[in-house]
């Protein structure tokens, strides 16, 4: 899809055009220079209230949220844009110099120039040398400038900084993680552009010299017993697209990106006996952090916060047809800016496509006969983002039964430290010899703004318990479902547990089902770990939304992510614990469900060089949302294509029409 698509809806990103116009709006009144620039331009959304106006015949202005640096001062502003009055609506300097500080997300240029700084710095210089990097070899050295984290030391209070940490190469193809050079960190002022703090320790560890390598050249040997596995739809793909809107099986939705969150999905429902039934408003992993279990100087600082502190979005994937996404895919370009604010195309960042999901419901009676199957087909909508070492995939999934998932794809390549010779690294795993990978976590959080049937909506808890044993549990066989609405945002934190089933639903009470109760969805979570963080260390108060699966609260626009506006360089304390802090109703009201998720990672010699493919997140369920099964309409439908690989090429006896004899096709009836 081109990103210079006209624009047709209020929730349709901002256009290479509007991009343009709101950073040429902007220079002109503030009277912007050569140092300022824009970490992040984005649409301005309107509200569901606002929305709701709009379609009435309510007037709604087009604005454009634009964060201004300028490199030279530090100083950081936010600004609103009306792009139809050509006028700033709003100009905002950030109290960053102030507690609890905080910083706009690090950009490209600054990575760079990071780089260029370190190697410049004579002090960096003398300490890679004593582990043997001499000056030749650091024209290939690559540096990492890793967002900093906060520990309440003069040169981190509001400064704007990265730590660096190195890594030897002998070649520019080199994988680098596999050369750590421990104990060397340089912490990097990037309004100073110098190095403000050096980490030097007095231990030496070699450097790891075995390489590596993932490139193509790397394993020339490859496997010659994969046939091809072709994915075919000659008909064409089941959705339709009308510029940022989609329709498949029922379900609809508007597809949205942001330089932070990446994608958005807006104004989901499902269509049910003609009627479309709101679901969810706005949809979207606002945050992630992974911080690290190794206390020593290069590590115990890691706790990155991939979506504040870099942007999900703007680190964006041009997505590859056959690698990352197989099959009839239609991809969406989205309009981006760069450091500058200038306009430009991210070609093929989203991808969409419909795969096969195994069965979705069956059953064979032998009393009469009766046989039917239908197979389960899932609408994938999903991005990419590599986020310096690691790689992470967004994957929403929609269901022909009503079902909404969210996976999170974890890839790329761990973390690692360099391991003295003889000794076994403490704080994780040895993934070969002389190198460590370190123990840590990865904590996503997903916003869902709800939006159950268009009206109020409230959250209850459930769990599973026991009966004791009594008259009316004789035989100890007898458990119930415990319930507790959540009234107030205090009482919505709280953690999965599997011993008990605990899960939570979404209703709007102000409806009744087919069978008298409120529809409504479930969130469906796995109870893995929390944040094991302690109590008041930096990384528990900055990433505080990891401490608990669930939090609810009534919706306030200015509360859109769960790390608060600006983690970078932050003290913590804001987010999600600050927001339910105001203990608002959230009983039959517009609410937000935020669910924080994850993986907690040992590393083992088989994360190495690049990780397989982890999995995390979550399901939504229709629960009493539909009168019954709404994928009992599916067609039996017969894959022509499939085959029984023990018959001849011609399918053998078959004769393709569902006969269990031959391979022409899958009987479904």
């Amino acid at each position: 899809m081109d990103a210079k698509i006209d624009i047709t809806h209020p929730l349709d990103p901002l256009s290479l055009a509007e991009i343009a116009q709101a950073v040429a709006i902007l220079t002109a009144a503030k009277g912007l220079g050569a140092y300022h620039r824009f970490p992040i331009i984005r649409l301005e959304e309107p509200a569901k209230a606002e929305l709701a106006a709009w379609r009435t015949g309510g007037a709604l202005p087009r604005l454009a949220f634009l964060l201004v640096l300028e490199v030279t001062t530090g100083e950081a502003s936010e600004a609103i844009v009306d792009l139809a009055t050509a006028h700033v609506v709003s100009f905002t300097t950030l109290p960053n110099d102030r507690p609890p500080y905080g910083q706009p997300p690090i950009m490209i240029e600054e990575f760079i120039r990071a780089e260029e700084i370190v190697k410049a710095d004579a002090g960096w210089r003398a300490a890679v040398a004593k582990r043997g990097i001499t000056e030749a070899d650091i024209p290939l050295v690559q540096i990492d400038p890793f967002s900093s984290g906060y520990f309440g030391r003069d040169f981190e209070k509001g400064r704007r900084i990265v730590r660096a940490v190195s890594y030897w190469r002998e070649d520019i193809r080199d994988n680098g993680y596999a050369h750590p050079i421990e104990g060397v960190v340089a912490v990097v002022d990037l309004v100073a552009n110098r190095v403000v703090h050096l980490v030097d320790e007095e231990k030496i560890v070699p450097v790891p010299k075995k390489k590596r390598n993932y490139g193509r050249e790397a394993f020339p040997d490859t496997r010659d017993d994969i046939k091809p596995l072709n994915i075919v739809q000659p008909e064409g793909p089941s959705f339709r697209v009308d510029g940022w809107q989609v329709t498949w099986q029922n379900w609809s939705f508007r597809i949205g990106f942001t330089p932070r969150e990446g994608l958005v999905l807006h104004e989901l429902g499902i269509t049910e006996g003609g009627r479309l039934r709101p679901v969810i408003f706005r949809a979207s992993v606002t945050e992630m952090v992974v911080p690290y279990a190794d206390p020593t100087a290069n590590h115990y600082w890691k706790s990155a916060f991939d979506a504040g502190e870099y942007g999900l979005g703007r680190l964006a994937n041009q997505l590859e047809l056959g690698c990352d996404c197989l099959g009839l895919i239609h991809y969406f370009d989205v309009p981006a800016a760069d450091d500058l604010g200038q306009p430009f195309t991210m070609r093929n960042a989203i991808c969409m496509h419909e795969e096969d999901y195994g069965t979705l419901w069956k059953h064979y009676e032998f009393r009469n006969g009766i046989y039917e199957t239908r197979r389960s087909r899932r609408l994938v909508i999903s991005f990419f983002a590599t986020v310096g070492n690691y790689d992470y995939g967004f994957y929403w999934y929609l269901y022909q039964d009503g079902t909404i998932q969210l996976e999170a794809k974890l890839t790329g390549i761990i973390q690692t430290a360099a391991v003295t010779p003889g000794e076994v690294y403490p704080w994780g795993g040895m993934v070969d010899e002389g190198l460590g990978g370190p123990t840590h976590q990865h904590f996503f959080n997903a916003r869902l703004h709800m939006d159950i049937d268009g009206g109020g909506n409230t959250v209850t808890e459930h769990e599973f318990v026991p009966r004791p044993w009594g008259d009316d549990n004789p035989y100890g066989n007898v458990f119930d479902s415990r319930s507790r609405v959540l009234k107030r945002e205090l009482d919505s934190p709280a953690l999965a547990n599997g011993e008990t089933g605990r899960y939570w639903k979404v209703q709007n009470p102000n409806l009744a089902n087919s069978v008298g109760k409120a529809p409504g969805y479930k969130i469906v979570v796995m109870p893995s770990p929390v944040m094991l963080a302690q109590e008041g260390s930096t990384v528990a108060q900055r990433g505080g939304f990891a401490k608990k699966h669930i939090w609810v609260t009534a919706f306030d626009a200015a509360e859109k992510y769960a790390s608060g506006d600006y983690p970078n360089v932050n003290a913590g304390g804001g987010g999600l614990p600050a927001y339910v802090k105001q203990n608002r109703a959230i009983e039959n009201a517009d609410v937000v469900l935020w669910h924080s998720f994850g993986h907690s990672h040992v590393c083992k010699p088989e994360d190495f060089p690049i990780m397989p493919v982890e999995y995390a997140g979550f399901l939504l369920k229709p629960n009493g949302f539909f009168a019954a099964n709404i994928a009992m309409d599916l067609p039996p439908e017969t894959n022509a294509h499939s085959r029984d690989n023990r018959a001849g090429e011609d399918g053998g006896e078959g004769d393709g029409k569902g006969d269990r004899k031959g391979g022409g096709g899958s009987c479904c009836h």
